[in-house]
């Protein structure tokens, strides 16, 4: 029987297959995205499917991959060692297109000396070890492949779930077809090789701890995991009043021009497209429901369902703390409600590039700022919510080839009752690194003119939030150029009397290097969502939201 000191080393033993995977992919991989910001997450579920072990990488990645696994597991098994299924359709177990996920069962065996993964005929996996990466692009009617598109099927490639490698041989098939729909297929073929290590990584080191520990004791704790979080969770939970606290706020889209947003803790707005959450407490379970949010948009900012429950179950980890393991067993007291056909239940073949990034985030907001009402003490200010999406692509004249560049920005921090916003970072759903100037200007004809804080972006009050980034990008070839991003006319909001956060803007200046100032060019204000080309010489800046403040 597990005892509580061999729980928390199974606990770590767990994760740390997850973590190894992670550090396999990231080194191995060929696109700046995954190789430099580390746009990428890994993570270990039991034969049946539930979620085990995970690293700490991207939020939004990580709760939504048990829909990925189901999906693999009720689509394309049974299985056998070797398998591997590769998919990214959002309304089969994806998030949006970018994402592809790979999904691989581990069948593993016991020996006194050693391990080995166990050849048999065809029964249920031991565990699954998935990993999932943002492909910089996957075809599509924009490089980046995450266009302003009104159908998933502008959005790029879309993979249901398949085996990219089947009883240890690679389907040369599936791989073509994949390469043939992208512009840049010499990463896509990289970085789909770095998971493909990972995924040995995942499945030697499973064996190896079955080899170490028996069959028997592995399950048992692995078990008893699961029944650790869902105790933690439902003891965060009850500590919370009960009752049914509600909150609302929007996302603008490019058309739309919403007030001013609220300074302190909000009244409602609203403004299409409308984010409505009412969470309700009872004892040690928590419901989320979605109740009173717009229908799907003509637009790329629907989310599927499964980008919903990543943002429950990453509100709930910050509410319990570190010590809760995100596994299945947390996510058991949690519950949602969302209507069909609305903006986070679309149905295909809505576009949805833009949920599992801004949609994503502003879930997150409306969830916390209905528990800012339960727990006012407690919930910080409204970070940035949005993560500054920046795609281009065209034709690099140094070498001929072409190239796709996609990139999240961080901002400001919300602050809370115990201190000032962080700045610049990311937010929430978003845990990566920014690409690094020298690499960015190394793999695509730019130059970085600025990067830097945003000073006095965050919002006043008692303490203030933090501060947004600013970054200006010279373009040294014609490129297509496309913009995801929100809070660019609502602001994040205060609570307990502080003040929003500062909106984002995005500014295009045209033939810049033609100028002695910048002031002196042609200054373009660009919404919130854009697609333009751009010239050589053409500079773009982005200024992101700042967190807001918290306390009179």
């Amino acid at each position: 029987m597990p005892d509580a000191t061999s729980l928390e080393i199974f606990h770590h033993i767990f994760a740390s297959v997850a973590e190894e995977m992670g550090v396999t992919l990231g080194r191995t991989a060929y696109s700046p995205n995954i190789k430099e910001r580390r746009d990428y997450s890994c993570a270990l579920f039991l034969g049946d499917g539930r979620l085990l072990a995970q690293a700490a990488h991207i939020p939004v990645h990580l709760g939504a991959m048990p829909a990925s696994v189901r999906a693999a597991i009720e689509t394309a098994g049974p299985f056998v060692p070797g398998d591997v299924v590769v998919l990214n359709d959002p309304y089969l177990g994806g998030t949006h297109l970018p994402d592809i996920t790979l999904v691989s069962p581990v069948f593993v065996s016991e020996k006194s000396q050693g391990a080995t993964l166990r050849l048999t005929a065809a029964e249920t996996p031991d565990f699954f070890v998935a990993s999932r990466a943002h492909h910089a692009d996957v075809g599509g009617s924009a490089p980046g492949s995450l266009p302003l598109a009104r159908e998933l099927f502008a959005e790029g490639l879309i993979i249901p779930p398949v085996k990219l490698v089947a009883a240890g041989r690679r389907n040369d098939a599936v791989e073509q077809l994949i390469l043939r729909n992208v512009r840049t297929p010499q990463e896509r073929r990289g970085d789909l090789a770095a998971q493909l290590a990972a995924h040995e990584v995942g499945a030697r080191r499973l064996a190896e701890i079955v080899a170490r520990h028996g069959r028997g004791t592995v399950q048992a704790h692995a078990e008893a995991l699961l029944a650790y979080a869902e105790r933690l969770a439902r003891a965060a939970i009850a500590a919370l009043p009960d009752g049914a606290y509600h909150f609302e706020d929007v996302l603008e889209v490019a058309e739309d021009n919403p007030p001013a947003p609220r300074t302190s803790h909000p009244a409602p707005l609203h403004p299409a497209p409308l984010l409505a959450v009412t969470v309700t407490v009872r004892g040690d379970t928590l419901r989320a429901d979605f109740t009173g949010t717009s229908t799907a948009m003509d637009g790329p900012l629907n989310a599927v369902p499964a980008i919903v429950e990543s943002a429950l179950g990453y509100v709930l980890r910050c509410i319990a703390g570190e010590a809760l393991p995100l596994n299945a067993g947390a996510f058991a007291p949690l519950s949602l409600h969302i209507p069909p056909g609305s903006l986070l239940d679309p149905g295909p073949p809505h576009a949805v590039g833009g949920g599992n990034v801004e949609t994503s985030q502003r879930v997150v907001d409306v969830v916390f700022g209905a528990l800012a009402l339960a727990l006012p003490g407690r919930i910080p200010a409204a970070s940035q919510g949005t993560m500054n999406n920046i795609m281009f692509g065209g034709r690099d004249p140094r070498t001929g080839a072409a190239f796709a560049y996609y990139e999240t920005l961080g901002g400001g921090l919300g602050a809370g009752p115990g201190g000032p916003g962080g700045s610049g970072m990311h937010a929430h759903m978003s845990n990566t690194l920014n690409t690094p100037v020298e690499v960015l200007e190394h793999a695509y004809p730019v130059r970085v003119r600025r990067y830097g804080l945003r000073r006095d972006s965050g919002g006043a009050g008692r303490h203030r939030g933090g501060d947004g980034l600013v970054r200006e990008i010279e373009f040294l070839a014609p490129a297509q150029l496309t913009l995801l991003t929100t809070r660019r006319v609502t602001r994040p909001y205060g609570l307990q009397g502080g003040g929003p956060g500062q909106a984002g803007r995005n500014l295009l200046v045209r033939h810049a290097d033609l100028q002695e100032t910048a002031t002196a060019a042609e200054v373009h204000e660009l919404p919130a969502q854009a697609a333009i080309m751009v010239e050589a010489g053409d500079v773009l800046r982005i200024e992101t939201p700042g967190g807001g403040g918290w306390g009179g």
